[in-house]
């Protein structure tokens, strides 16, 4: 399977893991010349187990395949990349002015790929060749600051 469709496919499984956790999907795969934002979604805050103010979140999707080099994709956050992805929420959020007086933070979820069907309690995605799994290995909040 293309690294393309690999990548797409854990975007996807992110997407409808955010949206069973009560976010909106705002945006996939937003780009500008900057860069671009894999998923862009809006929903509310939970501070001590109480939801909260709106929030806007711009989340990285790492998708890794069996045998990676760098820790499922956490190697693959350098200071460079967090400054691009910080510039270009910032473009985005001029492009959307509308959003732009929401708090906002940046995750990374970290997805990998496994041959065996995980188990039922992990987020995952059934690829369509039948034999593979894409896996929600762990979710960073607010994983690269400003």
């Amino acid at each position: 399977m293309a690294e393309l469709d690999l990548g797409v496919y854990g975007e996807q499984l992110v997407e409808n893991w955010l949206i069973q956790q009560g976010w909106e999907i705002l945006y996939r795969r937003w780009h500008c010349r900057w860069g671009e934002l894999d998923i862009v979604a809006q929903g509310y805050h939970a501070q001590g187990g109480k939801l909260s103010s709106e929030i806007l979140i711009f989340v990285e999707v790492k998708t890794r395949s069996r045998g990676n080099w760098d820790l499922d994709g956490r190697l693959s956050i350098t200071r460079a990349k967090q400054r691009k992805l910080w510039t270009t929420a910032r473009l985005f959020l001029t492009r959307h002015p509308h959003l732009a007086q929401l708090p906002c933070r940046l995750d990374v979820a970290l997805v990998s790929c496994h041959n065996k069907q995980p188990d039922v309690a992990q987020a995952y995605l059934a690829l369509p060749n039948g034999r593979q799994y894409l896996v929600l290995q762990d979710y960073l909040i607010n994983a690269i600051t400003g």
